[in-house]
């Protein structure tokens, strides 16, 4: 008889998750793309943008599964972040997560009811801003603590 042969197999790499950086200060798309890549590796940043115009363009372009967007940028018709999204309601696959300084209500709520799924604030850790994205991703919701509130108010939840 033969000894019983087995064969290992490594498991198959995760796919990679794909993101577009939207923010219109060149030093915190630099500094969310050095603290991903760094932390990580499972999210690659594809392509990042500036104003509304290079956002919607970069989303109908390149289809990021993620869109890391300020909720504050030139161009457009004023609207901002929230305008980004409404205007990529033709890309399905593409989700959105607000990564803002503001944690203004009116802002949390303008962008979820364009069809953001989360809103997280600048003062996030690498790590958290990481596992927010990748839930965003699996099309769950993530905000940071306090903003959950005024999604629930503003949609009668509270």
């Amino acid at each position: 008889m033969s000894p019983a042969r087995t064969t290992r197999t490594d498991p198959a790499p995760a796919a990679r998750l794909r993101l577009l950086v939207v923010d219109d200060h060149a030093l915190v798309r630099a500094g969310v793309r050095a603290e991903l890549t760094a932390r990580a590796p499972d999210l690659e940043v594809v392509a990042e943008a500036e104003d509304v115009e290079g956002a919607v363009a970069a989303v109908h372009a390149l289809r990021p599964d993620v869109v890391l967007l300020d909720v504050h940028l030139p161009g457009g018709d004023g609207g901002g972040g929230a305008e980004v999204v409404a205007a990529c309601r033709d890309a399905p696959g593409t989700r959105f997560l607000a990564l803002s300084i503001s944690d203004a209500a009116d802002d949390v709520v303008g962008v979820i009811r364009a069809g953001a799924r989360g809103y997280v604030t600048k003062a996030i850790s690498t790590a958290d801003l990481a596992q927010a994205v990748r839930r965003v991703a699996a099309g769950d919701a993530a905000f940071s603590p306090r903003l959950a509130g005024f999604v629930l108010d503003a949609f009668g939840a509270g």
